[in-house]
């Protein structure tokens, strides 16, 4: 039996990496049917099949997964003897999958992550921006941006910033229902908010815990939906600082009676935190915090922002 050839887990990876034989072709050059003779020789050396098929594309199976674990590792110390040995810029290539809150991934990543995408052209950057934690153990995301870290698991965090939350309303809003002179006026005012049973992490309770008597009027699971109702006057909101910040419309409303602070950690799996994938996209959102960390927490410069945070010992299994 022939051993498995280094290109042929290249393509394993292509395939792995992208569900489909055509965008593996395209990402390494190849025509589809090479891609697919290249497959069924990796299966045939290694004496298992590593893929189910459908019309949907390919989908590892155990055996896949089992083996993409290994490749990766691969992967990863050829990077890593081609820059020691080399000094040569690497260019990094495959798919990073980024699960984060909604507003954080939305209204900060997505408009930098350019940067990132330009530096490594082969680089295939995704951001799954949504209300609910990652399973990093079942390959749901390679990164996530969570509020709080993990208690289980094989993972290690690191806390990217703390960040500040405060009640905003507009003009319009205030037009129509008046300006809340005190925390105790807020129970006669409409509030936007999550919908209560579809919140997935105590973190995202937040009017509760302001305690103003402040009662939802719209929800939504979304928090861009929430901002945007927001500006269209129909409630008081508790948004995040760095988020309101881009919209002048918005202002703070009994912002030294009503604050809430909350913390982003960037959370990895340990099996693979190594990867130069997943490593340089790591730094890069650290990077990015840390540059602006004054958007987070306005007026406020503190210690253990960004890069200088401490990193948590991993979790336990």
């Amino acid at each position: 039996m022939a051993r498995p050839d280094w290109g042929d887990f290249q393509v394993f990876l292509a395939v792995a990496r992208s569900g489909q034989i055509s965008r593996a072709g395209q990402q390494l050059g190849l025509d589809h049917a090479t891609v697919g003779r290249r497959i069924a020789r990796l299966e045939r050396s290694l004496a298992a099949h590593l893929f189910d098929r459908s019309p949907r594309g390919y989908q590892l199976n155990d055996a896949g997964e089992r083996l993409l674990a290994r490749v990766e590792a691969m992967e990863s110390a050829v990077y890593g003897a081609q820059g020691d040995v080399g000094g040569v810029d690497l260019e990094l290539s495959g798919t990073v999958r980024v699960g984060v809150p909604d507003g954080f991934g939305t209204m900060f990543l997505a408009p930098r992550i350019g940067a990132l995408c330009r530096a490594h052209p082969s680089l295939e950057v995704q951001v799954v921006a949504v209300l609910r934690p990652f399973n990093l153990s079942r390959r749901e995301a390679d990164i996530a941006i969570g509020l709080s870290i993990p208690e289980a698991g094989r993972l290690v965090g690191r806390k990217l910033t703390d960040y500040s939350l405060h009640l905003y309303a507009t003009e319009a809003y205030f037009a129509e229902r008046g300006h809340p002179q005190s925390a105790a006026d807020l129970r006669r005012h409409r509030g936007i908010g999550y919908i209560q049973d579809l919140i997935h992490a105590p973190e995202f309770e937040m009017l509760t815990e302001i305690g103003t008597g402040l009662k939802p009027r719209f929800t939504s699971s979304n928090l861009i939906a929430q901002l945007h109702a927001t500006l269209a006057g129909t409630g008081l909101c508790l948004l995040p600082d760095f988020l309101a910040a881009g919209f002048p419309a918005l202002t703070r409303v009994l912002p030294a009676e009503v604050e809430v602070m909350r913390s982003f950690w960037l959370i990895m799996h340990q099996d693979t935190r190594d990867l130069a994938r997943i490593r340089v996209t790591a730094d890069f959102i650290r990077d990015c915090v840390e540059a602006e960390h004054r958007l987070f927490l306005p007026g406020l410069s503190l210690p253990g922002v960004g890069r200088d945070a401490t990193e948590t010992a991993p979790c336990a299994s």
